[in-house]
Parts: C-alpha cells; sequence; structure tokens
C-alpha cells in the first residue's frame, strides 16, 4: 500500500504566503523561501506552491520565486497558478517544479490535459479542483474560486482522469481555512470516481482531521496550510500520531 502523503501548501499573493477563509479575507503568513525550507526539514513528504491570483489576474506564475524556491529543498515541488498553455508548463518545469497543477484552464480548455500528460507525462499533471457545493451539489470554481463553472465537480474529476491526469488537487472552498476538518463527503466521491491520488486540501485543523481524511475518504494526500504556518502543528508529531493508527507514512 501506498504511504500517505503529508503536503503543506504555499498560497503565494505578491511574492508573500498568504491564508484566509473561503478563499477570502487574506492575511501575510510568512516568506516563502524561508516557510519551504522548514518544510524540507521537517519531512513533509511534498510542497505545494499555489500563485493563487495569477489566473484572476491574467498573468504567469513568479518564475524567478518558484526557482528561488527549489534550488531551498530537495523534496518533490508542485507549482501552479497561471498555467494557460503548454509552454507554461515547459518554463514551470525548468525552473524547478516536480509537478504542475491546473485549474481555471483546464476548465476553459481541457484538451490542454491530455496534450500536458502526452508532452510531460501523466505524473507531472495535477489538475486542481476548487469546489463549493451549491444547492445539492458540488461545483467547480475558477479564476481563484471567483467564477462558477457550474461543471458537476465529480464529473470533473472523472474526466480529467480520463484525459490523463496523474493526480488530482481537491480543495473544498466550504471548508478552507475554517478548520472545522476536510470535506469527507466530497472527497470520498472523487477518490471512488477515479484512479489516481486525491490530494484532499481545505479544512485541517490537527492530526485527528488528517487521520480521518485518510480513513473515511482514502485520500491518498492531505494537504494544509494554516495548521503548519502558524506552528498549531508540527509534520513529524502529526506523522507519528498518524503512525501509531496504523496509517503508512514516511518518517
Amino acid at each position: 500500500m501506498l504511504a500517505k502523503r503529508i503536503i503543506p501548501c504555499l498560497d503565494i499573493k505578491n511574492n508573500e504566503v498568504v491564508k484566509g477563509i473561503n478563499f477570502e479575507d487574506l492575511k501575510s503568513a510568512g516568506d516563502p523561501v524561508e516557510l519551504a525550507k522548514k518544510y524540507d526539514d521537517e519531512l513533509a513528504d511534498e510542497l505545494m506552491f499555489l500563485d493563487i491570483t495569477a489566473s484572476s489576474e491574467k498573468r504567469k506564475t513568479i518564475l524567478k520565486l518558484v526557482e528561488k524556491i527549489s534550488e531551498n529543498i530537495f523534496i518533490p515541488f508542485g507549482v501552479g497558478g497561471g498555467v494557460s498553455e503548454i509552454e507554461d508548463i515547459h518554463n514551470l518545469l525548468n525552473s524547478g517544479a516536480d509537478k504542475v497543477s491546473i485549474n481555471t484552464s483546464a476548465v476553459i480548455n481541457p484538451a490542454i490535459i491530455d496534450e500536458a500528460a502526452k508532452k510531460f507525462g501523466s505524473s507531472t499533471i495535477v489538475i486542481a479542483i476548487d469546489a463549493k457545493k451549491v444547492g445539492d451539489e458540488y461545483l467547480v470554481f475558477t479564476h481563484g474560486g471567483k467564477k462558477n463553472s457550474g461543471i458537476n465537480a465529480i464529473r470533473w474529476a472523472k474526466e480529467v482522469y480520463n484525459r490523463g491526469a496523474g493526480e488530482i488537487l481537491l480543495t473544498s472552498m466550504d471548508k478552507d481555512g475554517t478548520k472545522s476538518g476536510y470535506e469527507i463527503n466530497l472527497t470520498s466521491k472523487v477518490v471512488q470516481s477515479v484512479k489516481i491520488p486525491v490530494i484532499a486540501s481545505g479544512g485541517a485543523r490537527d492530526a485527528k482531521d488528517i487521520e480521518e481524511v485518510f480513513v473515511k475518504a482514502d485520500a491518498g494526500a492531505a494537504l494544509a496550510a494554516s495548521i503548519f504556518h502558524y506552528e498549531n502543528s508540527g509534520i513529524i508529531p502529526i506523522k507519528k500520531y498518524l503512525k501509531s493508527k496504523g496509517i503508512n507514512v514516511r518518517l
């Protein structure tokens, strides 16, 4: 059985790490390079860097910052934000990213998933799905959570899998920053719909929440930000707790 992964996330705006609640009210959380080095030292399995305003501001991800972070860490490094064409993926990989996350552009032009997977390999392509419950269904939002695409999130997850995505980064907008636990129902439905790893994101408060999303939803990885940035919990203590519960993690 594959080991479950713990992935800290750096949400970037104006060259600094920020964190908000439900994608709003963003506050500074520190220097991205220093936090990246800290998480590398603390045995994070991977690091995710998301330039969260790149798509809504219609610009590219800051390559110099990606390069600087990649030079200071040794763990796998995923980067997303502002990816709108194949050349953007090429540039990010050349700047030190191991994986590239695509959200808005994949919804607008799903064929980019097929092309990217064919050119760079499925293992490098992560499709980020920002989902929010609207009525009785979960819908996909784009442009940093600002636009409702009207697309059902479960159906979209199946499509990106069939098009060649190697992984899904699933964020519950309803849970984001609330520290009320992951959205188990949504995560479980997506996990059951695809045969690729699903990274659960949004709502982590402590080790028990991470345990729950692994046990109840079978997520392949748990992504978190606030609990790590603000020293609520360290990665190693969380992994030790998970290990004590019989969950396979790398220590």
